[in-house]
């Protein structure tokens, strides 16, 4: 009996701007755990531009370790600003050079997406529970 090779794997690597403050990651590690949990097929892991670690090359490296074939660039930006425009293409051109094999897709901005949009309404319509 052939044992067939398990099918590729996709990975989404979360991408934020980065801090210096340990506690402005939980966010996006939260989100990183709730794909763990609800999607424990996908490959999940966080990438930071700058200010802490890993950066999108060591995210990108550590998925593929893993046995990633195709990558999921998620940018974890309100907007499209600077580092969504410039940035980020910038270090995309680096990852296909170094990675051809790699099928690599780029998400728009994570709040330009009309789904976000509407959940930040709802959110922002909401009355906050305060504890008294």
């Amino acid at each position: 009996m052939t044992t067939l090779p398990p099918p590729p794997q996709h990975g989404v690597i979360l991408f934020a701007h980065g801090s210096r403050d340990p506690q402005w990651r939980a966010p996006i590690e939260a989100v990183r755990q709730h794909i763990a949990r609800h999607q424990p097929q996908v490959l999940t892991c966080c990438a930071y531009l700058e200010l802490c670690e890993p950066d999108l090359a060591q995210a990108t490296r550590d998925l593929l370790a893993q046995g990633a074939a195709s990558i999921t660039i998620t940018p974890m930006f309100l907007g499209t600003g600077k580092h969504a425009r410039e940035d980020l293409p910038q270090l995309m051109a680096a990852l296909r050079a170094q990675h051809p094999q790699v099928q690599f897709t780029v998400q728009q901005a994570i709040g330009e997406d009309p789904r976000m949009t509407a959940l930040m309404a709802d959110i922002a319509c909401t009355p906050a529970h305060t504890s008294s």
